[in-house]
């Protein structure tokens, strides 16, 4: 499996996991509520994002770079932190659940930055061997962390 459709397939599950977020928002009660199904999306997101930065990003760079967007995709996974973080200090319900939308939002323009340009670059820009090898790498982490 190359490295592309690994990631992928993860962003089809944060596509449902942020439709399933969306639904039950106006649904919450509790601050707890909302708290929990942040710090599930911001531990996912974390395994996610951190995989993103060292297999997919560092071969890369260059690309990113010469279009000028190196910083802008580190700073998209640093938004969307920081919206998880306050959300966790928030203290007010509603804040809370606005901080919650906000990070899905942010996840949703993110990812789809990814899947319309990331994406397609990767295929473009690296061999079939080395998105093969980063997809078992991929893997591997995967495995591990399943243990």
């Amino acid at each position: 499996m190359k490295i592309t459709e690994a990631l992928l397939a993860e962003h089809l599950v944060f596509h449902s996991m942020f439709d399933h977020i969306e639904a039950m928002a106006p649904r919450l009660k509790t601050l707890v509520e909302v708290k929990s199904l942040a710090a599930l999306l911001e531990s996912l997101l974390k395994a996610h994002s951190d995989t993103e930065d060292e297999l997919f990003i560092g071969p890369l760079e260059h690309c990113f770079e010469q279009l000028g967007q190196r910083d802008a995709f580190l700073e998209e996974h640093q938004e969307i932190d920081v919206s998880l973080k306050q959300l966790q200090q928030a203290k007010q319900f509603k804040l809370a659940r606005q901080l919650l939308l906000a990070a899905v939002a942010y996840s949703r323009k993110h990812f789809d930055k990814e899947e319309r340009i990331v994406f397609p670059l990767a295929e473009r820009v690296l061999n079939a061997k080395t998105l093969t090898a980063l997809g078992q790498t991929w893997m591997e982490q995967r495995t591990r962390v399943a243990r």
